[in-house]
């Protein structure tokens, strides 16, 4: 059976030293924001676009651009992480996969505003990477260790 594979992206957005997470409604963990990008998007547009529906934020992507360019090509930023995820788990059973290249992001603000019919602010949160370290339900060590690098190079 053919794997479909979606293409997402995703951005740790830091502010003051910690990251916000979200308890994710389908899958009932902390996760940043991010999702699928659209047809007409660059994956960090995409992310982008993600972290001003769900927060209402605004940030910077902290991410380095090759300086190769040419009349026919430009360079993008690079994510800091390139990840495959299975979605849609049952038993054996893998229902889709997401490619996700995972940004990093800095915040002015941390006051979370999103957009209609996202999940309301009342579900984010900051987690500074002692919060990170500490055990909280439901926090992947992906998003742990991700979490922390992000706090530990934004802050750079």
């Amino acid at each position: 059976m053919e794997t479909t594979r979606h293409y997402t992206a995703t951005v740790y957005v830091v502010s003051d030293d910690a990251v916000a997470l979200h308890v994710h409604d389908g899958l009932d963990r902390w996760l940043p924001p991010g999702g699928h990008v659209d047809r007409d998007e660059l994956p960090h547009e995409a992310g982008l676009r993600e972290v001003r529906e769900e927060t209402g934020l605004d940030p910077e992507l902290v991410a380095d651009v090759d300086d190769v360019t040419s009349a026919t090509v430009d360079p993008l930023p690079k994510p800091q992480h390139f990840q495959l995820a299975d979605v849609n788990v049952h038993g054996d059973f893998v229902g889709h996969q997401h490619v996700d290249m995972v940004y990093y992001a800095r915040a002015d603000s941390r006051e979370i505003d999103p957009s209609d019919g996202e999940q309301p602010a009342e579900d984010w949160r900051w987690f500074t990477a002692a919060d990170l370290d500490g055990t909280v339900d439901g926090l992947d060590p992906d998003v742990v260790e991700i979490g922390r690098r992000a706090i530990e190079t934004v802050g750079e």
